[in-house]
């Protein structure tokens, strides 16, 4: 299943003037939405969908309406509303996870409303079923991101060792693709920073990168895979947002 969080705020594109949701924001003659859920376009009629999103702007409507027109089987997704804001992006997949009755076997891979994989394709170099989960990075530049710290700095692929939110511990930046082997596994990670105040958590609210970390220190296998920079886009600021449209 491929898990899509999408309750943010888009606060800095308030500020920024901006009056809708970011991902509502039209760009190359589509919604920034077509162009994040395209990234998947090879597994339209093979994946189901989850998405993720405030009861705000007659979202579900909206995301209806972008599906169909972008040919996603509407047999083939759920769409959970929340009522309120969350503590953040990992807080938002568990309670989707939960609402939506998802079978606890089934493996999910989550990704960014703001973000393009043109072509995404499922890693050929490892078989999923055989890995815990995984998380796709690039060699990247600043300190916003997640970060994941390789067994062998030199390899393209491989075994992560710890995982930081906005702490640069390498060079590997998260695109923000993020594999679990199954909803069960997510939920047990989850609940071990459930309760914790996200003050206290990295990046001050509950990211999903870090889970990472409780796995790993269980002997959990979890993997990276090295991109090139270019094969993904950005637009979750309101500058890359214009360096996109502009493009």
């Amino acid at each position: 299943m491929i898990v899509i969080p999408m309750a943010g705020t888009s606060s800095r594109f308030r500020q920024a003037g901006y009056e809708k949701p970011k991902y509502m924001l039209q760009a190359k003659n589509k919604s920034l939405f077509a162009h994040a859920i395209s990234s998947f376009s090879n597994y339209y009629a093979s994946e189901k969908f989850l998405f993720i999103c405030r009861d705000t702007y007659n979202c579900e409507n909206f995301i209806r309406a972008e599906l169909n027109s972008i040919g996603l089987n509407a047999t083939n997704l759920k769409i959970c509303i929340l009522n309120s804001e969350t503590s953040g992006q990992a807080e938002t997949v568990a309670i989707g996870l939960k609402k939506t009755t998802v079978a606890t076997s089934e493996p999910i891979t989550i990704f960014n409303i703001d973000t393009m994989r043109p072509n995404y394709k499922f890693p050929k170099e490892f078989r999923q079923k055989n890995v815990d989960g995984y998380i796709e990075v690039f060699c990247g530049s600043g300190h916003h991101w997640s970060f994941v710290k390789p067994v062998d700095k030199s390899a393209s692929i491989g075994k992560a060792i710890y995982v930081t939110e906005k702490n640069r511990i390498s060079d590997f930046c998260s695109t923000g693709l993020y594999y679990f082997k199954s909803v069960a596994f997510y939920l047990d990670l989850y609940s071990t920073i459930e309760n914790v105040n996200p003050t206290h958590l990295q990046g001050g609210e509950r990211y999903v990168a870090p889970l990472y970390n409780t796995a790993i220190s269980s002997g959990a296998n979890i993997y990276y895979k090295l991109i090139p920079k270019d094969d993904v886009i950005f637009f979750g600021t309101p500058e890359e947002y214009v360096s996109f449209t502009n493009s």
